[in-house]
């Protein structure tokens, strides 16, 4: 039996670990000595590092704690459910996304000025990974670098849509 500590950890740490596993099955399998196998084992490490790295970001992504509330997202939609307030946004409305309450909240909002705020922590966020990574021209290290700012501004804008980006640096 597992102690429930380190099943948690495990749990925590699972998609990085498994990444690591199919790494070290690739190196094993660079032992062949046909040079297709050799190709074959080669590209099976380089895919289990690359589960390895979209693991240990989506760890770093992940905050700890208890937010009030619960995110889920069904077919390109964000849905915010908490205990006074919540909503939706569909992804491809999404036109801009600020990182707001000194880190705590995320800020999304729509063309139309619709807003909707998500706890960090809320239940269910960690989804919300993959959901920002499908924005056009977002890079993910630097969400997951404002996330981890030891002393973050009061807001910060994350990202603006493409277009709405050309319109704003037009106007000034």
């Amino acid at each position: 039996m597992i102690r429930p500590e380190l099943m948690a950890i495990f749990k925590r740490y699972s998609e990085v670990l498994t990444g690591l596993g199919v790494a070290l099955f690739g190196l094993w399998a660079l032992q062949a000595r046909d040079s297709f196998f050799q190709a074959l084992a080669a590209l099976v490490v380089a895919a289990g590092l690359g589960i390895a790295l979209i693991g240990w970001r989506r760890l770093r992504f992940a905050r700890a704690g208890l937010a009030p509330g619960v995110v889920q997202i069904v077919e390109g939609q964000i849905s915010y459910f908490g205990p006074e307030e919540g909503g939706f946004l569909a992804l491809r409305d999404l036109v801009e996304l600020h990182l707001i309450d000194h880190g705590a909240s995320w800020l999304l909002i729509a063309p139309e000025g619709e807003r909707l705020e998500i706890p960090v922590a809320a239940k269910g966020a960690e989804a919300l990974f993959d959901a920002f990574a499908s924005l056009p021209g977002l890079r993910i290290q630097a969400l997951i670098d404002a996330l981890e700012e030891p002393a973050p501004p009061p807001a910060r804008a994350l990202w603006l849509h493409p277009a709405r980006a050309a319109r704003h640096l037009r106007l000034h």
